[in-house]
């Protein structure tokens, strides 16, 4: 869905929902967000769906997410972008780190991640514990052979990865320039065991792919953006902008969130709901009884 013939090819904007759920107020606020920089500078709009997690993404989410845009007037530029298409190049983007023996295997479960956790092995980073690195020196070999039999991930070794890169910046709009820690967020996993790859490896190729030069999200991905940089360094790939921007919060406090069953823009599209009265009341700050700014 084209809006505009007179586009500003330096900005590029994405939006990019995963279809694991309906989409609710918070998400018509990133959008909006998104699309108001990239309008406002004469920039393109793109939708992305990411939907590599065949296990949870549904069509007919898919369906409801494009309704849902339409009805609140924001219109994307080209084609719908899907990550389902590109499992090629992420293969590529892993074994290229592979072969810089950046990733190792972990066969940690859900129970020896708790049992850490409680035995104080886990130190605490700004999403929750961070992984305590029990399979970063396992012998190679072993490894390899426990992964015939064990399902495993395979994490990033983010001490050796900034030994490679060095310190690295990236700039915020809103927040200003800042200086890389990935090591807060420990060893990240870029291949889950049932999935091709991992968010934060997904999205770093994308972005690239897509020819986006300004990422417009929320705070609740700040922290994330370290090790985004750090796969930006490791890949040879450019570096956006970022502009993270504050989260609509339900009335305990806590970001909208699909989990929490927050009320979906689905209920009020066809409640007859108006969808441009509802992206202009947002945009004026005008929100319902109970959601407010972070």
């Amino acid at each position: 869905m084209t809006s505009s013939t007179h586009l500003n090819r330096d900005i590029v904007v994405r939006f990019a929902p995963s279809p694991n759920g309906l989409l609710h107020l918070g998400h018509a606020y990133a959008a909006m967000v998104a699309h108001d920089y990239a309008r406002e500078r004469g920039g393109q709009f793109l939708l992305r769906i990411e939907d590599i997690d065949s296990g949870r993404s549904r069509p007919h989410f898919v369906e409801s997410i494009l309704a849902d845009l339409q009805w609140l007037g924001l219109q994307w530029d080209g084609d719908v972008i899907f990550q389902s298409d590109r499992l090629e190049s992420y293969a590529g983007a892993v074994e290229r780190l592979q072969a810089m023996d950046l990733l190792y295997r972990c066969f940690c479960t859900r129970t020896s991640m708790r049992q850490a956790q409680a035995d104080d092995s886990q130190a605490e980073g700004p999403n929750g514990p961070i992984y305590a690195g029990i399979c970063r020196h396992l012998n190679p070999e072993l490894a390899r052979q426990r992964a015939a039999t064990e399902p495993h991930c395979w994490r990033l070794d983010v001490a050796k990865a900034i030994a490679m890169t060095g310190p690295l910046e990236w700039l915020d709009e809103r927040h200003g320039k800042q200086v890389t820690c990935a090591e807060k967020l420990g060893d990240v996993v870029l291949v889950p065991k049932d999935m091709p790859v991992a968010y934060h490896l997904a999205v770093t190729l994308d972005d690239t792919r897509d020819g986006i030069t300004h990422v417009v999200r929320g705070d609740d991905l700040f922290a994330s953006t370290d090790i985004h940089r750090l796969l930006q360094a490791l890949l040879d790939l450019p570096t956006p902008v970022y502009f993270h921007h504050p989260l609509l919060l339900d009335a305990s406090g806590a970001k909208l969130s699909k989990s929490r069953d927050s009320a979906s823009l689905s209920v009020l599209r066809t409640a007859g709901r108006s969808g441009y009265q509802l992206i202009e009341e947002l945009r004026q700050g005008i929100f319902p009884v109970g959601i407010s700014l972070s």
